[in-house]
């Protein structure tokens, strides 16, 4: 980027600055002025084109009149107009400010929801909880404005005019700025934060700029297609991150993982650069996937192109034809940004996922597979045992790149920088990158001196505010873990030894994206893209951030056990799925938890469906990844999804609420409340009960049925507490026999009190 490129970005990126400034005091110069004054006054900015771009913003009319200007604070006066047309017709004015007002949920109208929920005032804090929407309406004060002041003064030091700044500044402001609102006037939907407003404004005024530059006219009109929104999905990532059968298949499959999460960012770092723009223009990254605003010239569209070109042909020689980039477009305008026509939004997306799904049944043409078949012929190479590609094997079997992710997955999860070079023989576990490129994993200190070496690229520093400053680009990753492997734990879980592995996603996520704010009644006016961006930032913090506390701190117990950190890893959280292994028994419980704070971020209107099997420590990751993808295809063929399969059987497939409710706190508190004071009937009483009733094929022997509970009363010496006990248990039973819902839920409810009392070394009644 150009240094005049990178002001029109800061420039952007600032100029609605003064709403902090001005809210508390509420003075007569309105927040255009105010913003001028504090950043040329006490943020010692010098330079006057940006300061312009704060203090001249609202200039709407010369674009309402196709005045020419040239100037970056008229481009991003227009890129302003652009972005909050979505919000409100007309500027209200600061006199119609509510300085107190706080944030309302960007849920409270998706998915036809009607709920009036707000955060409360704060900033976006990694180690703080996680911030929920509620009803109650909390003001913001001025003490709070005024210590965002001072966080913000400390942000904006050392200001210049290149990426790694910007970058730097999209920190800085997401860190304050998250929980602010961007229009604080009661009578708007003031859903929209103000990080997320000046984060887009900044990415279409890249766009209206180049726009112009190439068109040879200095003026917008609202339905010329002057945009294009780009998605770039890279698919395989499934059959590449589960090709694993080492023993040390759990660290090397978050290693996996992350290559394929670093590798994404480097290619959308790669692609911004080809096209003049900076992370603003990222709306969505994440699971493979992004969605990125660009202008509509033929510069940015033969540079896609050509960049795609060379990602793909690379792909091709590195990993054969295991991973591929697909990618579409779709050209729109001002006005189809906010679904004018209506249904023009829509189209879009539609239009996008086409070009997508087109590209991937015509990855490769002839020419390509002849020339990677040839060079296989001459190499003499053989199959790689990991991954099944052929390539120059080491004397173990192992391919390059897989030895370089065992070496690298010593360090993935304890470093916290990744460092982007161009040597390939920095270190032994470098691992390489599209363009010729490698990555590698640096603590602090050698992530500073490795800035200052030749050969540096960039760098990625994770689930850190504050290091952007020396160059390196935040990211949020899910990276909880224990240290422990697959066998530990089997071992360190309840009862019977296995460990569980959880597959999970958002029903319906693609839908919720593109018209989940379809709403008649208010004439569609909130499905727009500066909805669809915060909706996707909301869930990535959720999926990437927030699911490191929620598994450092568990809330569901099945046995009602204290609070503690979950005996689980997380091996990938992504934009809207997760893949978990851990102790089966926490597990399960981690489930329900992740679904209830999930429920409680989204307000209801989004849902997860998910699949948990149990296993021996032993089994084959790819098989337990294809095993449990099934089981998460179960749960969201209920109808109305919100369900998870648990215990490898689709026949254990339920809507959450009756899974946490009807077969956990009903039916197996019963059998545990049981139990727990009869011990001395056994287990034998309650498999024979299971193999008598779990047979759907034939009809229930009522008389042995009876015959059996009957045997499990206590003696007539037992105590009150025991005879109570059996009373409820006898009553329930015969009462849930007769129903063929209760009737399953009750054979899962057996299966995981079962589960969870049996001896390590146990046999037989398995379920799995």
């Amino acid at each position: 980027m150009t240094d005049r490129e990178c002001k029109l970005v800061i420039g952007a990126l600032l100029h609605d600055i003064g709403k902090v400034i001005y809210r508390p005091d509420t003075d007569k110069r309105g927040h255009s002025q105010s913003g001028y004054d504090f950043l040329k006054e006490e943020a010692g900015v010098k330079d006057g084109e940006v300061l312009d771009c704060v203090r001249c913003h609202h200039v709407d009319a010369r674009w309402e009149a196709g005045q020419e200007d040239d100037s970056l604070s008229y481009v991003v006066s227009i890129a302003n107009r652009i972005a909050s047309m979505d919000r409100r017709h007309a500027d209200p004015g600061d006199t119609a400010f509510a300085v107190s007002m706080p944030l309302r949920s960007v849920f409270n109208r998706l998915n036809r929801n009607q709920q009036e929920f707000y955060y409360e005032p704060g900033t976006l804090d990694p180690e703080g909880d996680i911030r929920y929407p509620v009803a109650e309406k909390k003001a913001f004060d001025k003490d709070f404005y005024d210590r965002m002041r001072l966080s913000l003064l400390d942000g904006l030091r050392g200001m210049e005019w290149t990426r790694e700044y910007v970058n730097a500044l999209l920190e800085v402001l997401e860190a304050e700025l998250s929980f602010v609102p961007s229009i604080a006037a009661e009578d708007e939907m003031a859903d929209i934060s103000l990080f997320d407003h000046l984060k887009l404004t900044a990415a279409i005024a890249s766009c209206v700029m180049q726009h112009m530059e190439e068109s040879g006219y200095n003026f917008v009109i609202s339905d010329l297609e002057m945009f294009r929104l780009y998605s770039v999905d890279l698919s395989g990532i499934q059959d590449f991150i589960y090709t694993i059968t080492d023993k040390n298949a759990l660290k090397t499959l978050r290693a996996r993982s992350f290559y394929l999460e670093i590798m994404m960012e480097h290619i959308i770092d790669c692609l911004l650069e080809e096209l003049h723009l900076s992370r603003a223009n990222v709306i969505y990254a994440g699971g493979g996937h992004c969605y990125i605003l660009t202008p509509n010239t033929k510069r940015t569209n033969d540079a896609v192109e050509a960049y795609m070109g060379r990602l793909n042909q690379w792909l091709l020689e590195q990993f054969q034809i295991s991973l591929y980039a697909a990618w579409g477009y779709a050209a729109c305008s001002a006005d189809s940004l906010k679904n004018v026509p209506e249904g023009s939004y829509a189209e879009i997306f539609k239009g996008i996922s086409d070009m997508i799904a087109a590209k991937k049944s015509h990855r490769y043409f002839p020419s390509d597979l002849l020339t990677l078949n040839q060079k296989r012929q001459r190499d003499y190479t053989r199959e790689c045992k990991v991954c099944r590609r052929i390539a120059r094997v080491s004397e173990e079997g192992i391919c390059p790149t897989c030895l370089a992710i065992q070496r690298f997955s010593g360090n993935v999860l304890y470093r916290g920088f990744y460092t982007v070079t161009e040597h390939p023989d920095v270190k032994e576990d470098a691992l390489p990158l599209p363009g010729g490129y490698y990555l590698t994993a640096e603590d602090e200190a050698s992530f500073r001196k490795g800035t200052q070496e030749d050969g540096f690229i960039r760098a990625y520093s994770k689930n850190r505010m504050g290091a952007g400053k020396y160059g390196a680009t935040k990211l949020w990753v899910g990276d909880y873990t224990t240290g422990k492997i697959f066998d530990e734990f089997a071992e360190e879980a309840e009862g019977v030894s296995r460990i569980g592995v959880l597959r999970a996603d958002v029903d319906n996520l693609g839908q919720a994206f593109v018209s989940g704010f379809d709403n008649p009644a208010n004439g569609n006016r909130y499905v727009t893209l500066s909805r669809t961006a915060t909706l996707s930032r909301h869930l990535s913090l959720f999926f990437k951030l927030h699911i490191n506390q929620i598994l450092r701190e568990s809330s569901f117990s099945i046995n009602g056990k204290e609070a503690h950190s979950r005996n689980a890893a997380i091996c990938y959280s992504g934009g809207d799925d997760l893949f978990l292994v851990g102790a089966w028994n926490e597990i399960l419980e981690l489930a329900v938890d992740i679904r209830e704070k999930f429920k409680r971020y989204t307000q209801g209107t989004l849902t997860i469906s998910a699949g948990i099997g149990m296993y021996e420590a032993s089994y084959p990751i790819s098989v337990i990844a294809d095993e449990v993808a099934k089981l998460e295809e179960k749960a969201k063929e209920l109808p109305g999804k919100d369900a998870v399969t648990v215990f490898g059987t689709g026949e254990s497939t339920w809507h959450w609420e009756d899974f946490t409710q009807r077969v956990i706190q009903e039916k197996y508190k019963v059998i545990y409340d049981f139990f727990t004071v009869s011990e001395e009937r056994g287990m034998n009483f309650l498999y024979q009960i299971l193999d008598l009733i779990r047979n759907r094929t034939e009809k229930i022997h009522f008389a042995r049925y009876v015959y059996l509970l009957s045997r499990m009363e206590p003696d007539r010496d037992a105590g009150r507490e025991q005879r109570e006990a059996y009373r409820v248990f006898s009553e329930k039973m015969y009462q849930w026999i007769r129903d063929d819902e209760d009737r399953r839920q009750l054979i899962t409810a057996i299966y995981l009190y079962t589960y969870l009392t049996r001896e390590k070394e146990e046999t037989g009644h398995e379920g799995e």
